[in-house]
């Protein structure tokens, strides 16, 4: 294996800058900070490593039995356990692009090779290729771009890996922003879904994340998680969060709302990507992406460089978040709200 680089993200450490560079929700549930307090005290055991409540609060959440959760320090730790269990050196896994990074560098870590597929295509995937590939990945909603996967066509996708001896992996780190059913509720044993809670509940420092699995996956990735996979602030406000449907709910339809009011605003300078999620893909066309986000900094505003994507040279990303921000977003871009200007 050769040296395998690290990635790079959104995420602006600068606090004076409002972060459009990360897709992470500007609110948190209501009492999380009591949760946590509560948390500090037992924080000084060890957790109990069976994380009952936790476990029982993700499949909830997604519509499984809890003895398919695998808890797990974010949803990047659920997909290199999946990877570490799955993968050897010398095997091959489909991958999408653009979409995260993270998946081919974990599975260059693991001595296995990354084969690309644009990931418009990559539920179309035939069987005779997916024949020799050992693992796919499907990030749903894909980031950057944003689209959702059909669930009729996922889980054609889901039979196709079964009939080829492939293993799936879905990723569903942003799925909690729609109303679209979880992939954990496929009942084949060659289907692993990783999941995060820190996008959807406004808490990226914590974190917390899970994978679901069945059979025999299921049993290597309860094997070989770390003891103590979680810890105890993270699996009791993990719990907690996953318990909170109103503003689950509330989430989905503000972030539903102000996504097509950033869409109708930017439109009127960049193309942009349809989405699902809480993030919206941008090509600015020829103007210089590099002045762009210089500009916005100078306005107190980061936004996500794309061009560290596969595939994509001219392109930012921005996050959706409350009327306010989105509002500084737009101004920091040079565009106008026709809506808020016809008031």
């Amino acid at each position: 294996m050769g040296r395998v680089e690290r990635v790079p993200h959104g995420g602006e450490p600068d606090r004076d800058l409002l972060d459009f560079s990360a897709n992470t929700n500007p609110r948190t549930p209501d009492g999380v900070r009591d949760v946590y307090a509560d948390a500090f005290e037992d924080a000084r055991r060890y957790p109990d490593d069976d994380y009952p409540d936790f476990r029982a609060a993700a499949a909830a959440f997604v519509g499984c039995e809890p003895e398919h959760v695998i808890p797990t320090a974010g949803g990047l730790a659920a997909i290199r356990l999946a990877l570490e269990c799955e993968l050897e050196p010398g095997d091959a896994a489909l991958v999408p692009y653009p979409s995260f990074g993270e998946y081919a560098r974990e599975i260059r870590l693991q001595g296995a090779s990354p084969q690309f597929v644009r990931s418009d295509d990559l539920l179309e995937v035939r069987t005779p290729l997916l024949e020799g590939i050992d693992l796919a990945v499907v990030c749903t909603p894909n980031n950057p771009t944003g689209e959702a996967a059909d669930p009729d066509a996922l889980a054609a996708l889901a039979d196709r890996c079964a009939d080829a001896g492939t293993t799936l992996l879905v990723d569903e780190a942003f799925l909690g922003f729609t109303e679209l059913p979880s992939a954990a509720t496929f009942t084949g044993d060659h289907v692993i879904v990783a999941r995060s809670l820190t996008k959807l509940f406004g808490l990226p420092g914590l974190r917390a994340g899970f994978a679901v699995a069945r059979g025999e996956r299921r049993d290597a990735l309860e094997t070989a998680r770390r003891a103590w996979s979680l810890g105890t602030p993270a699996a009791r406000v993990g719990a907690y969060c996953l318990r909170q449907a109103d503003f689950v709910a509330e989430t989905r339809e503000r972030v539903a709302r102000e996504r097509d009011r950033l869409t109708r605003a930017l439109e009127g300078r960049f193309d942009v990507v349809p989405s699902d999620a809480p993030y919206l893909l941008c090509d600015v066309g020829d103007r210089s992406v590099g002045n762009l986000l210089a500009s916005t900094r100078e306005q107190g505003v980061a936004v996500r460089d794309a061009r560290t994507f596969r595939g994509l040279d001219s392109h930012i990303r921005v996050a959706v978040k409350d009327r306010a921000a989105n509002d500084r977003l737009l101004e920091a871009l040079g565009v106008g709200d026709e809506e808020e200007e016809n008031r």
